[in-house]
């Protein structure tokens, strides 16, 4: 065979080839729009050129203590300006940016600071409690950096020898910021929740965190100069790549301290904001939300939301409110969402019940995304696309994670066949699209026959006293597991439990509908997932 001519002297040169990753965006933004607003916290404003100074400083800054290629940032910090920076002044280093969730308590801090091997860490005051005790309890020893945010005091004692704001100082805004050598590099660490044990450290690259960038451009239709309202905590899974994904269109981040529904309704009258993501209960917050903290819209706003399907009644309201809705579906492992709800216009002339369950689907893969199927985990086989057959989603390409942190085990059973296996169970439909049906370890067995938790939340949802609800298996001696049901109520209202199995008797087959309700709040995550593991034991002792 003759040789390829197409690889004869056509090699990669400093003139074609650069690795792909997300830090040129905000240099690029700098040099195109330096006067752009870029960052809003407070009474705070910073453009473009400012926030590209800063990130560069903080760069500096930590090069100058030793900071380099295989060293691990942990930061714990609420949606402030300086979570943003830390998404581009960390990697401009080489180093590893580890963001860590502002809920969990000291012993599982202590666990990921050791085995992320932190070497230096950037706290906010408000977390001084519970980081004095993680880091007594930490074998590593890191260089402590205390945030004290102007715009919203806090009273936690300084835990390090040195202010965030002063370390920024102290570093060089011309600074020449590493551009990684290879673009499968490791520029994040987020680790999984670890409801069934320690959590895994999942490590995004340069070539994901970039092409996630263009993802989202693309799932949640940012134009030009979008104005971003921090609803997502930028701690769950780099917030979405959304940190990165807004200089690419020279977005305004507004940030955003505490999720309140006041303040959110605030933010976007007053700063005309154009896109937020969140979980279902942030939809839930605004829905319910005092009258006297609402505002008018400015104008149709998009909201992204991911985890469960979002249930009609919650779709219905947030459209009578003023959001355009995309659902989303994705893991830590996928960066966030890879899958998303790409809406069709000639579904918009469906009746109500047959358009929100096309909404309710998860949907299709993300442009960067190469494979998205539903498969027999056994035989690695497609499951027939009848919208019936149950099989567990799976995922390939360039934004999947590069592995799991000192874990070889974990992740070659995470990548057996040459596919991620995500542990969700779900059906394809014969379009294409996706639909969850729960988590392998959500799924009820009663009798024999399976039950979605999914499909029970939905009725329980469409109830007009239920704000929240949440439904696991309670182990059953004759039915092996039955569901049982945990229902908060909305505000003012009632209902008994006799009522809410009646519901349910009235939109659902018998075997499916829960013999135990149990009312109060559900236990949920920061980032608004509900805590089915915690449920799980309430429900053995009801």
């Amino acid at each position: 065979m003759p040789a390829n001519p197409y690889a004869q002297n056509l090699d990669r040169t400093p003139a074609n080839y650069q690795p792909l990753t997300p830090l040129s965006f905000l240099e690029r933004a700098a040099l195109v729009h330096p006067g752009h607003l870029a960052v809003i916290h407070g009474r705070l404003r910073w453009t473009y050129a400012e926030l590209y100074a800063r990130s560069r400083r903080l760069a500096s800054a930590l090069c100058a203590r030793g900071i380099g290629p295989g060293s691990t940032v942990s930061v714990m910090l609420p949606n402030t300006p300086p979570m943003i920076e830390a998404h581009y002044g960390v990697p401009m280093t080489g180093a590893v940016l580890h963001a860590m969730n502002t809920r969990l308590d000291a012993a599982i801090i202590a666990f990921q600071l050791d085995h992320a091997e932190t070497d230096v860490l950037i706290t906010d005051r408000e977390f001084a409690p519970v980081m004095k005790a993680a880091l007594a309890l930490a074998k590593v020893k890191p260089f402590v950096i205390d945030y004290d945010d102007r715009e919203y005091p806090q009273t936690g004692e300084p835990l390090g020898g040195l202010e965030y704001d002063d370390l920024v100082a102290s570093g060089d805004p011309s600074f020449d910021w590493r551009r990684p050598a290879d673009e499968w590099d490791a520029i994040a660490l987020n680790y999984t929740s670890g409801t069934t044990g320690n959590p895994k450290g999942v490590v995004y690259h340069h070539r994901g965190a970039a092409l996630m960038c263009y993802g989202n451009m693309v799932a949640a239709g940012l134009g030009r100069h979008p104005v971003y309202l921090w609803t997502l905590p930028m701690f769950h899974c780099n917030g979405w790549c959304f940190p990165w994904t807004l200089s690419v269109v020279a977005g305004t981040h507004v940030c955003l301290r505490w999720v309140r529904a006041k303040p959110i309704f605030d933010a976007i009258a007053e700063h005309k904001v154009t896109h937020l993501c969140g979980a279902p209960i942030v939809m839930s917050t605004l829905l319910n939300a005092a009258p006297e903290d609402k505002r008018p819209l400015p104008h149709e706003v998009q909201f992204v939301t991911a985890a469960a399907p979002p249930p009609e009644a919650v779709l219905a309201g947030m459209g009578e409110a003023g959001f355009n809705v995309t659902h989303v579906y994705g893991l830590t492992e996928t960066y966030g969402p890879a899958v998303v709800n790409d809406w069709h216009l000639q579904w918009d002339a469906l009746e109500p019940g047959a358009r929100a369950a096309r909404k309710a689907r998860q949907g299709v893969r993300y442009a960067p995304l190469d494979g998205l199927t539903v498969m027999d985990p056994a035989t690695m086989t497609r499951v027939p696309a009848n919208g019936q057959t149950l099989g567990e989603v799976m995922f390939r390409g360039n934004i999947v994670m590069k592995g799991y942190l000192k874990n070889a085990k974990a992740t070659a059973e995470a990548f057996e066949g040459g596919w991620f296996h995500s542990g969700d169970l779900g059906v394809l439909h014969p379009d294409g699209y996706i639909q969850l049906k729960d988590r392998s370890k959500d799924i009820i067995i009663s009798g024999g026959e399976n039950i979605s938790s999914i499909e029970v939340e939905d009725v329980l949802f469409k109830h007009p006293a239920v704000a929240h609800a949440a439904v696991v298996a309670k182990p059953d001696d004759k039915w092996g597991e039955t569901p049982c049901a945990f229902v908060e109520l909305k505000p003012g209202a009632t209902a008994t439990a006799a009522e809410i199995i009646q519901f349910c008797r009235a939109n659902l087959a018998s075997y499916k509908c829960p013999r135990h309700v149990v009312f109060g709040e559900i236990p949920k995550t920061s980032t608004g997932k509900i805590q089915k593991y915690k449920l799980r034991d309430t429900a053995k002792a009801v």
